[in-house]
């Protein structure tokens, strides 16, 4: 799993929690809610997403790490890696 495939894994449950965004101009360095119509709801629903599609937990601390592409890249790959996700 590199970080490009963890950043689509992420843009995939975005695209389904919030089908009517454009994500084709998601800028990977700039805060995903500056970016796109998320509330804090659809923060927790991406939470949630990860845990279930791929056992990912993703503790109330470091969501903090989860602003953007990038930042979830660094963060969760390390995390997928280690459950065996494969893109």
């Amino acid at each position: 799993m590199t970080k490009e495939e963890c950043k689509k894994l992420v843009l995939d449950i975005i695209a389904d929690i919030a089908p009517d965004e454009d994500l084709s101009n998601i800028k990977p360095d700039v805060r995903l809610r500056d970016q796109l119509q998320l509330d804090s709801m659809d923060f927790l629903d991406i939470v949630m997403e990860l845990r279930k599609r791929h056992g990912i937990e993703v503790p109330e601390a470091d969501y903090i790490h989860l602003a953007s592409l990038d930042s979830c890249g660094e963060y969760l790959t390390p995390k997928f890696v280690a459950a065996g996700v494969k893109a």
